[in-house]
């Protein structure tokens, strides 16, 4: 099955981080990252789409970040 997440951080090191921690486990890029400004905390935000394929069938319980 293939799994999709949405990365999302403010725009500091810790967005990097989170992306890195990802592709580390074997996540992949999926599309361009998004990049835009936060109205309601007056910050930019980052985000990244990640997908990645695994044995299984999917079902909505499944912890994406602990995949």
């Amino acid at each position: 099955m293939k799994l999709y997440r949405m990365l999302t951080e403010d725009d500091t090191s810790a967005f990097c981080h989170k992306v890195t921690a990802a592709l580390n486990k074997g996540w992949d890029l999926h599309g361009s990252p998004t990049y835009a400004f936060d109205q309601a905390t007056g910050k930019m935000r980052c985000g990244q789409a990640v997908t990645k394929e695994v044995d299984g069938t999917y079902t909505p319980d499944i912890k994406l970040g602990e995949q």
